[in-house]
């Protein structure tokens, strides 16, 4: 089983916003079977730490990639993420084995 957390940096002020299509988007996902459970968390500037950043975490038993054969991605999803990328400096992705090993 693992974690993945996809980390994004935004432009100032603008977490709130990401934070919001990051949770639509995985929502999408999510009913479309393609995700697990998920969590958005974000901070835009109201707590110490980075700020202008939002993660978004799931888990899942396999890590597969996006473009494999026969991967049908919602045509929303897609749609909603090209607004996220507007809206962001960059990101990143990290993959966590969780332990005690399934």
């Amino acid at each position: 089983m693992y974690t993945i957390r996809r980390i994004f940096k935004t432009q100032p002020g603008q977490a709130g916003a990401v934070a919001k299509l990051l949770h639509e988007q995985a929502t999408i996902y999510h009913e479309a079977g393609h995700r697990s459970d998920f969590t958005v968390q974000y901070n835009g500037y109201t707590l110490p730490g980075e700020q202008n950043v939002v993660i978004l975490q799931w888990t899942d038993d396999s890590i597969m990639s996006p473009s494999r054969p026969g991967n049908n991605i919602p045509k929303e999803a897609m749609a909603v993420g090209a607004e996220v990328r507007k809206l962001i400096e960059s990101q990143r992705i990290e993959f966590l084995e969780m332990y005690p090993p399934a």
